[in-house]
C-alpha cells in the first residue's frame, strides 16, 4: 500500500505539522511502503525539508496546488492522506486547497482538525466541497461526525472518527530528572503546554492559581511554550507580557513561571510526562481536537478542563475534571481537590491511562490504513461486478 501526506510538515513549528509526522511514522512503523510527503509552506524554500517531501505547495500560489495534484496521479499511490486546518492553505478561507482535490484522480482522505459548528459561509462551503471531492473524512471527535451533517450537509455514512494518536511515554527516568530541573520537589505541578495565544485561556488559570494557593501554597503552574507565529507577527509578545504583569499583580511569582521556548516532540512528552495536572482552560466551546490534551490523556495525567467539545468526550468517562468557561472558583477547586489528595490524582491518573490505551499511534495508525484498505477493497469490488454486467448488446 503506497499512501502519501500533504500537511504542514517539520521543521514548521505547527500542531498539523507534528500530527502528519506522527502519523507518518505510525503508518511506517506498519510498514506501509513510501509515504511520500507534499508539504505545504508559507514561500518558497522556506524550510530545509527532508527527502521524505516529494514537492513544496506555496500557499498562495494556486498552480502549486494543480502541480501537486499531477505528481501525485503520476506517483500512483493508493491514496492520499490531506490535513485540513484553517489559515494553511491559500485564497479565502483556504480555497486554494480545492485546486489540489479537483486535480486529483486518486483517493483522497482528508482529515478535519477542526469543524467549527457555526462557521463563516466561506468556510462552510470550502470544507463542504473539500468533502466533497473526499472519499471519507476523519474527524477526532463523534460530535464533529454530527456537525459534518448537520453543519455541512456530509453524509454521516462518509464520515470517520478516529483519536488523536499519542505517542509513547518517555523514560521513567528522564521524567524524574526533568521534575528536578523544573523545580518541582516537594510542589504539585500543573502545567499548560503549547504555542501562546489568546485562545488558550491561560487568564482563567491564573484567576484560578490565585484562589487555589491559600489551600495549596506547594502549587507551582508551568506555561509552556513559544508564542505562536502568527500571534508574534501580528502584535509581538503583547500577549505574554500582557499575562506576565497580571501574574504579578495577583503575587502568584511563587506560584507561576513562564518558559517561552518552542518544545520539539520528545520534550512535549517529557514535560507533560512531569506534570502532576494537565490544565486546558482554552475560552471556546467549538474546539475538536486538541493535540495536547490527547497527549496528557494519553500519559495518564490527571486533567482539568473546560468543556469544549474535545474535551468533553475525552474526559467523559472520568479520565478528568470538567469546569465551566469563564468559572475560576471552580477550576481553583478542582485544582485543590486533586492538589491536596494524591489517592484521587491516582484514580484519575489511573482512568486516563485506560482511555489513552486505545489512542497510541501504532493502533491510530492501523486504523487509517484499514480505512485506505476498505476503500480499495470496495471500489475492486466495484469493477469486478461491472465486469460481471453482461453487454445489452450481446442479448
Amino acid at each position: 500500500m503506497k499512501l502519501a501526506i500533504v500537511s504542514t510538515w517539520p521543521p514548521r513549528r505547527c500542531g498539523l505539522a507534528s500530527f502528519a509526522a506522527w502519523l507518518r511514522a505510525g503508518l511506517s512503523d506498519a510498514r506501509h511502503g513510501p509515504l511520500p510527503v507534499v508539504a505545504v509552506s508559507k514561500r518558497p524554500g522556506e524550510f530545509p525539508y527532508g527527502p521524505e517531501v516529494i514537492f513544496e505547495i506555496v500557499q498562495e500560489d494556486p498552480e502549486s496546488y494543480r502541480e501537486a495534484a499531477r505528481l501525485l496521479n503520476q506517483a500512483a499511490v493508493d491514496a492520499v492522506l490531506l490535513q485540513h486546518e484553517y489559515g494553511i492553505y491559500g485564497g479565502q478561507d483556504g480555497r486554494m486547497v480545492l485546486e489540489l482535490a479537483s486535480e486529483l484522480e486518486v483517493p483522497l482522505i482528508t482529515t478535519a482538525h477542526t469543524v467549527r459548528s457555526e462557521p463563516t459561509p466561506g468556510q462552510r462551503e470550502v470544507l463542504s466541497r473539500l468533502a466533497y471531492r473526499s472519499e471519507r473524512v476523519v474527524v477526532m471527535a463523534r460530535r464533529a461526525v454530527t456537525l459534518m451533517e448537520s453543519v455541512y450537509g456530509v453524509p454521516a455514512s462518509k464520515t470517520v472518527p478516529i483519536p488523536h494518536g499519542v505517542p509513547a511515554p518517555p523514560p521513567a527516568r528522564r521524567v524524574r530528572e526533568l521534575r528536578r530541573t523544573l523545580g518541582a520537589r516537594g510542589r504539585v505541578l500543573l502545567m499548560t503546554l503549547g504555542l501562546l495565544g489568546p485562545g488558550k485561556g491561560i487568564e482563567l488559570a491564573l484567576e484560578a492559581v490565585a484562589l487555589a494557593r491559600k489551600k495549596c501554597p506547594e502549587i507551582l503552574y508551568l506555561v509552556i511554550g513559544a508564542t505562536h507565529p502568527g500571534e508574534l507577527a501580528y502584535r509581538g509578545e503583547a500577549y505574554r507580557e500582557a499575562l506576565v504583569r497580571r501574574t504579578e499583580a495577583l503575587g502568584l511569582e511563587e506560584h507561576v513561571r513562564f518558559i517561552n521556548r518552542y518544545l520539539d516532540e520528545d520534550e512535549v512528552l517529557a514535560h507533560m510526562a512531569a506534570a502532576d495536572i494537565y490544565i486546558t482552560p482554552y475560552p471556546g466551546r467549538e474546539q475538536i481536537s486538541s493535540g495536547t490534551l490527547a497527549f496528557a490523556v494519553g500519559l495518564g495525567r490527571p486533567v482539568i478542563s473546560t468543556p469544549y467539545a474535545y474535551a468533553e468526550e475525552l474526559l467523559s468517562r472520568g479520565a478528568g475534571v470538567l469546569v465551566p468557561f469563564g468559572d475560576a472558583e471552580a477550576m481553583a477547586r478542582a485544582i485543590e481537590e486533586l492538589a491536596t489528595d494524591p489517592s484521587l490524582r491516582e484514580a484519575v491518573s489511573e482512568r486516563a491511562a485506560r482511555v489513552g490505551a486505545t489512542m497510541g499511534w501504532p493502533r491510530v495508525a492501523r486504523q487509517y490504513a484499514a480505512l485506505v484498505a476498505g476503500l480499495q477493497e470496495t471500489r475492486t469490488a466495484h469493477v469486478e461486478v461491472k465486469a460481471d454486467v453482461p453487454s445489452l448488446r450481446s442479448r
